[in-house]
């Protein structure tokens, strides 16, 4: 009776469990035949009288699905460097185009900073944001506003970076912050601006005293008055907007003569022709010394001279192209010595007779790499480098060098820019740029040594 019982009893389990099991085979999904095969496989085995006394002493057990299934699934790559710049590049420029949207000035870049410092305060992507701002401050017109900066500095968190051990201090303690700091201090010193106590205090307060956004600001306060004043021709920061008084500007830069006159020779105008139809005409100004003068007087006339450029000169974030008038070098069989005039310059003595003792070691020769380039007669500046304004420049110049009317002219025009950056692009039709066919003619009859060459008298319109 016994034994019966024992069997009513498992048989009763066994079907308990085949219900349970049978519901949770229902509530999974994905499985395959092959997968179901093996649970009914199971099933059937544990009916088996071998596995009866085993079930008496272990409950059924549930079936869970393992993680293997999940290994073939498809996983989806991301990749880090697109979030960040999606968070630096694109949240935060968001961020900047929706605060100001219409006009971009200083309280509209302080008024996002300040948006950016009430959203978190944890300042969660502040260094992409310090990033951003800088990249937008030229936009803003504030790259040279110190107090600026000091409140960029402000949007790091206080008394995080700073390192509390010399182990710390030796392997660069929060090296991506350092770096965003010292980046910050990197613009400062490129646009010339100076920092000041606001900028240390808050430099310590966010990396301690020995990090290296604190290094860079001591290196420069330590080389920056060094520096302040020993360009002999500073440039002012603010540059003349006029074209004509930034090229006077830019040629007694370049002349470096007191005695040297410039000259403008045609302001720029707008004029009507006999067809109804403006014309905007290009500003020319020249400058020449009277030394030029003197060597152009002595020229030979039967060597041309000749107009080359555009040559670029920088003055800070601008770039403007002037031309010179120049001849070749004089051969060495036409060179003349003329006597040596003590008085010509006291302050800067051009010839020294010392009668020194050598010792035995002394060399009397030494290796001087003479380069002759040629004088240079004049210099003109022109927002529109054309061969036709530049014959304005050269008529203009044959009024005090009549010399002018008897020597051949010659163009050397360079392909590049040929305006003043910064001034307004002048069409003429009567000053129009030749075809590249005619440029090319013209190259090969200036090359040509056979050929005659045209006078400055021929090309007067």
């Amino acid at each position: 009776m016994k034994c019966a019982r024992c069997l009513l009893q498992l048989q009763g389990l066994r079907l308990q469990g085949l219900r349970l099991q049978g519901l949770q085979l229902q509530g999974l999904q994905g499985q395959s035949a092959r997968s179901r095969a093996q649970q009914g496989a199971l099933l059937q085995s544990s009916s088996q009288p071998h596995m009866l006394r085993n079930t008496q002493h272990q409950g059924i057990r549930r079936f869970h699905r393992s993680p293997i299934n999940d290994k073939n699934q498809p996983i989806p790559i991301i990749d880090e460097d697109d979030n960040k710049k999606d968070k630096s590049l694109v949240i935060h420029d968001d961020l900047f185009e929706q605060v100001a949207r219409e006009t971009k000035t200083k309280a509209t870049f302080n008024k996002v900073v300040e948006v950016f410092i009430k959203q978190d305060v944890r300042r969660r992507g502040h260094v992409e944001f310090i990033y951003a701002a800088l990249q937008k401050m030229p936009e803003f017109g504030v790259e040279r506003d110190l107090a600026v900066y000091n409140k960029l500095l402000d949007v790091f968190p206080k008394e995080v970076f700073v390192p509390r051990n010399f182990i710390q201090i030796m392997f660069n303690h929060y090296p991506r912050q350092q770096e965003c700091g010292v980046q910050l201090l990197e613009q400062m010193e490129g646009y010339g601006i100076m920092p000041n106590v606001d900028t240390k205090v808050l430099l310590i307060q966010i990396f301690g005293v020995k990090g290296h956004p604190v290094r860079k600001y001591q290196r420069i306060l330590y080389w920056f008055p060094k520096f302040k004043h020993t360009n002999p021709y500073p440039i002012p920061k603010n540059l003349p907007e006029d074209p004509v008084d930034l090229a006077r500007f830019s040629l007694a830069r370049i002349a470096d003569d007191r005695d040297a006159k410039i000259t403008v020779y045609q302001l720029p105008c707008t004029d009507i022709t006999e067809s109804g139809e403006e014309i905007t005409l290009p500003h020319v100004v020249g400058i020449q010394s009277p030394s030029q003068m003197e060597l152009l007087a002595q020229h030979n006339p039967s060597r041309p001279v000749f107009v080359e450029g555009p040559f670029p000169l920088w003055l800070r974030d601008k770039c403007v192209y002037y031309y010179v008038l120049r001849a070749d070098p004089v051969p060495p069989e036409e060179k003349v010595e003329e006597p040596y005039d003590p008085e010509r310059s006291l302050a800067y003595p051009l010839q020294l007779d010392l009668d020194l003792d050598r010792d035995l070691g002394d060399e009397e020769s030494f290796d001087v790499e003479d380069l002759d380039e040629g004088a240079v007669f004049a210099m003109c500046m022109t927002s529109q480098g054309d061969q036709a304004v530049l014959n304005q420049w050269v008529s203009g110049l044959q009024q005090n060098n009549p010399i002018l009317g008897r020597v051949p002219t010659l163009f050397r025009l360079e392909q590049g820019p040929r305006e003043l950056q910064g001034a307004h692009k002048t069409k003429s039709d009567h000053q129009h740029r030749p075809d590249p066919q005619t440029q090319r003619e013209e190259e090969k009859e200036e090359v040509s040594v056979e050929e005659e060459p045209r006078r400055s008298q021929g090309m007067k319109q």
